[in-house]
């Protein structure tokens, strides 16, 4: 059997030793994941704009938009964080991925006859750091 010479066992522990010092936590810090993104509803008909639920912690959105009215309309929400959709065709459905602040908001389309709706948001939801099985 061979014996490695101790120049040969000096310089790997000189490696391994720099390797561990190369690892500095500043440069991959472990930042908290945001939080899961929560499902809202909306609803367009000819009376009025629904949203569903009314209120919910800030953060990021996948809303479900029908357009059940008989004209083609854009959601838009007005406040801290305002925000509009495409055009959402008569008798269509728009998924749409949004992220608001914390405020209060008014839900409305173009159309002054559609009776706009409200939403509140609250803080900031917790981080899904540790929730298993999320993407």
């Amino acid at each position: 059997m061979r014996r490695r010479s101790r120049p040969t066992l000096l310089a790997v522990g000189v490696f391994a030793l720099l390797g561990v010092v190369g690892c500095d936590a500043d440069d991959h810090p472990n930042e908290p994941r945001p939080a899961a993104p929560v499902e809202l509803t909306a609803k367009i008909d000819n009376e009025k704009v629904t949203v569903s639920p009314g209120k919910e912690g800030a953060g990021l959105f996948n809303v479900t938009i029908s357009n059940q009215s008989s004209e083609d309309a854009a959601l838009t929400f007005t406040g801290p964080t305002d925000r509009s959709t495409p055009s959402i065709g008569a008798g269509n459905v728009l998924t749409f991925k949004l992220d608001l602040e914390e405020g209060n908001y008014v839900v409305s389309v173009e159309d002054e006859t559609v009776k706009p709706d409200k939403l509140e948001i609250d803080e900031p939801r917790e981080s899904a750091q540790n929730d298993l099985l999320l993407p």
